[in-house]
């Protein structure tokens, strides 16, 4: 279900096999993103892609994770959101919560400045 890889020291997290996250995914992802965040200054990246739904759980993991990456001097991004799911940060004001990337590549770059 959660696919991770490293690149250039950045964590790069995504789902597999599904294009919904919710209450099924949200805890177990949850989990694992906080995790992540038990050590200092991690700078990780959820990507989207192919992700067309995200509820409320999935949108709660989200903030836990931003809180801890915080705690711990981390770094938590997001990219590649679909225009649906777009729709719904926006409609919970969270894309101004959160960092948002169109695609990973500018997103990588962003940890470099």
């Amino acid at each position: 279900m959660i696919e991770t890889k490293n690149i250039d020291d950045v964590l790069v997290v995504n789902l597999n096999d599904t294009n919904r996250f919710n209450s099924p995914s949200a805890e177990i992802v949850k989990e694992s993103l906080l995790e992540y965040f038990t050590k200092p200054n991690v700078n990780l990246v959820f990507s989207l892609k192919g992700i067309t739904f995200i509820d409320s759980s999935g949108f709660g993991a989200f903030l836990s994770a931003l809180k801890a990456a915080s705690n711990n001097y981390g770094q938590f991004k997001i990219c590649n959101v679909s225009p649906e799911v777009m729709e719904l940060f926006k409609l919970l004001q969270l894309h101004h919560v959160f960092e948002i990337y169109d695609e990973l590549e500018p997103c990588l770059k962003s940890f470099k400045r």
